[in-house]
């Protein structure tokens, strides 16, 4: 039997460009981190930071812990290509202490979470001919809706098009948050019944929150009876060792891919 690791934030890159998510997910070969992408690590840990101070009732400020968000954007774990992009240190913090103070005084308030970047117990899935499938990744946000909906994803997305007319750019989410929501029912036992929510942090221009709402992710990954899901037709890529090549994607360029230099499909 193959065990092939597929982590919960890769799903979307293999139905992006399969020839590239080969290259980085199972192949290894990572490129530095962006600025931009470490600016988007540094909230994520800071508006984290916040989240869990609310669950026990340390009840840090926005201003506590906005001193994690300094320290990790001038302390990255990873190496940082600060020439791929003209955003300089001084000009990321500048943009990312009012986009943390706002989430953590007007967006988490709404929720009532119950995890913060829980690490899901693997699940693994026989998808047939030798392929087993295990599915991991550490959720972002797992919270129950005040509304009483039941438990539903909540995930921070930043960017410079996060956030579009007041709302978060769902698309291209959906196959992340499908599996979060597989692996967090496989994890605690208890199904995610409420809409997942995108909970965007626009990075470039004038600073904008909103939230998009995703229904019927997990059905995207497992499929129904007329179509097969994104699992299914990701382990026949597994299964033959064959990943399409995608010239037409917006990140097909040496900027977003570590495969560029030896790829012989783009144009």
């Amino acid at each position: 039997m193959s065990v092939i690791t597929v982590r919960a934030s890769s799903w979307g890159s293999l139905f992006d460009c399969a020839f590239k998510f080969e290259w980085v997910q199972l192949l290894g070969h990572y490129s530095p981190s962006s600025p931009r992408a470490h600016l988007g690590t540094s909230i994520h840990a800071s508006t984290a930071a916040f989240d869990v101070s609310r669950m026990n009732g340390s009840n840090l400020t926005a201003f506590d812990t906005a001193e994690l968000l300094i320290h990790t954007l001038r302390n990255p774990e990873r190496d940082v290509d600060w020439k791929s992009d003209k955003l300089t240190l001084a000009e990321a913090e500048r943009i990312a202490l009012p986009l943390h103070t706002r989430y953590c005084n007007e967006v988490s308030p709404r929720y009532e979470y119950v995890a913060v970047e829980r690490t899901a117990t693997p699940l693994e899935i026989d998808c047939g001919g030798g392929v087993i499938v295990k599915l991991t990744g550490q959720l972002d946000r797992a919270r129950i809706c005040k509304t009483s909906n039941g438990k539903g994803i909540a995930d921070v997305k930043t960017g410079g098009a996060a956030v579009v007319d007041g709302v978060a750019k769902t698309k291209g989410h959906a196959a992340q948050i499908g599996t979060y929501e597989i692996l967090e029912e496989h994890t605690t036992g208890e199904p995610c019944t409420a809409p997942a929510h995108i909970i965007g942090l626009k990075t470039k221009g004038k600073p904008e929150l909103g939230v998009g709402e995703i229904r019927g992710a997990k059905q995207m990954m497992v499929g129904t009876d007329d179509f097969p899901g994104l699992i299914q037709i990701g382990a026949e890529m597994f299964r033959t060792g064959l990943f399409p090549p995608n010239p037409q994607s917006f990140l097909c360029s040496a900027k977003y891919c570590p495969r560029w230099s030896s790829c012989p499909y783009h144009e």
